[in-house]
């Protein structure tokens, strides 16, 4: 039986393929029924659930060439962003962005609008130059801005709804360091200064103890100075002994005895600690998170974000004791972008993630959470719990309809879909 990340999702599918080229994975697209490439899984609803033929593209990962003259790089779907982050440093290159899992396929991380932060870089899908997919009928075509662009645009965001995307070609950028400074902060402070420190930092992130105000602010930038990451020592101090193993044992104290959550909360806010070091990017970017957990996040404009952690925060100093969130809520931004169901489309958006331990309540707060989203237009992440329907989706995405025009014409028997995107994209 199939499990995702966020144990949310099970799924037993009737067969399991693992392809190993392109043949092969047209050949499962052909074969009765169904089809779903299910990546690494790391999802938190059931959007990767394939009942009927579930493709694992586990043999089908690796760079198959690079430039990097031009950044050019074409890689098989099936990687895991954390092989191929390795892959792009031994090369002398690297993603201009990322966000701070590595677990999921370069498919699945771009395919549901994966994104990073920065004011002035969009979400991961925003550096592809050109896919390979296999669609229904089980031919293989390329697309680009040049060639099929209308299916470029619906497949950089595709859901995994027109077809299994074979390769990707990204443009990638020269290796980069960047200078890590995280310090503790207060949210009203922070909030006062978010838009300025968007406009003069690189990469900048907080993550704020819901039921408190403390926060903790990020700020990472490109340096031309020589890496100087923290010692071996502190990063195991440090990531795997207080952010994993200690934080797992908070929730844990937290679900067994709820009430305790909020001062939880603020114990944990309080004890943060400054911490200051350069690294090359994708070790920067990427956080070790051992613990599991439930996630939910919509993208809003950022011009309304002020408003909306002030909703926030009226919840949550209204919401009962058993409904207090003990993992941190994270805040990003992304630059507008013109790929049809980026959550970015059209707009320079601010990202909201709301996060609970497995285990304790959390529908009283993401359902709250979402009415005020809806209240601003905020779009879900595809890849996280929301129950939006297409009904509710379409007015959200101004390519909306287009992309159905072009699932219709690629894929008009569904080959490709699930009862998530039945409910998504409608049946």
């Amino acid at each position: 039986m199939w499990t995702n990340w966020a144990r949310t999702a099970t799924c037993t599918p009737v067969r399991v393929v693992h392809p190993s080229s392109t043949d092969e994975i047209a050949a499962a697209v052909l074969s009765t029924g169904r089809v779903r490439a299910r990546g690494s899984g790391h999802s938190f609803n059931d959007i990767a659930v394939a009942p009927e033929t579930a493709l694992d593209l586990d043999r089908w990962t690796g760079i198959v060439r690079a430039d990097t003259e031009t950044g050019l790089v074409t890689v098989r779907s099936g990687t895991p962003l954390r092989q191929f982050n390795a892959d792009l440093h031994r090369l002398g290159l690297a993603m201009p962005n990322l966000g701070d899992i590595d677990a999921q396929t370069v498919a699945g991380a771009v395919s549901t609008s994966t994104h990073g932060t920065g004011a002035k870089l969009g979400v991961l899908a925003t550096a592809i130059e050109s896919l390979e997919l296999v669609l229904a009928d089980g031919s293989v075509v390329t697309c680009s801005r040049t060639e099929r662009p209308d299916l470029f645009n619906a497949a950089r965001v595709g859901l995994g709804a027109l077809g299994i995307i074979s390769t990707l070609t990204l443009r990638c950028v020269p290796s980069f360091v960047l200078q890590a400074q995280e310090s503790p902060g207060r949210l009203d402070a922070v909030l006062e200064q978010f838009d300025d420190l968007c406009a003069v930092e690189d990469h900048v992130e907080f993550h704020w103890f819901t039921h408190s105000d403390r926060v903790i602010l990020k700020r990472n930038n490109r340096i031309t100075d020589p890496a100087r990451p923290l010692s071996k020592l502190r990063q195991t101090w440090e990531y795997e002994v207080m952010e994993n193993a200690a934080f797992g044992a908070v929730t844990k104290v937290a679900r067994s005895f709820p009430r305790y959550t909020k001062r939880l909360n603020e114990l944990c806010g309080s004890l943060i600690s400054e911490r200051s070091y350069s690294d090359y990017s994708h070790n920067v970017f990427v956080t070790p998170r051992r613990v599991r957990f439930v996630e939910t996040e919509f993208s809003i404009p950022r011009e309304t974000l002020l408003d909306v952690i002030g909703e926030l925060r009226a919840v949550a100093a209204k919401l009962g004791e058993r409904d207090h969130l003990i993992v941190p809520c994270e805040v990003r931004v992304a630059q507008a972008d013109d790929i049809w169901l980026s959550t970015a489309n059209g707009r320079d958006t601010a990202y909201i993630s709301m996060h609970q331990a497995l285990g304790m309540q959390y529908k009283a707060f993401f359902d709250a959470y979402a009415s005020i989203a809806a209240s601003v237009g905020g779009r879900p992440h595809w890849g996280k719990m929301h129950d939006l329907t297409a009904t509710e989706l379409r007015p959200l995405y101004p390519h909306f309809d287009d992309f159905l025009r072009v699932r219709n014409e690629v894929d008009p028997g569904r080959t490709f879909s699930n009862a998530y995107l039945d409910r998504v994209l409608g049946a």
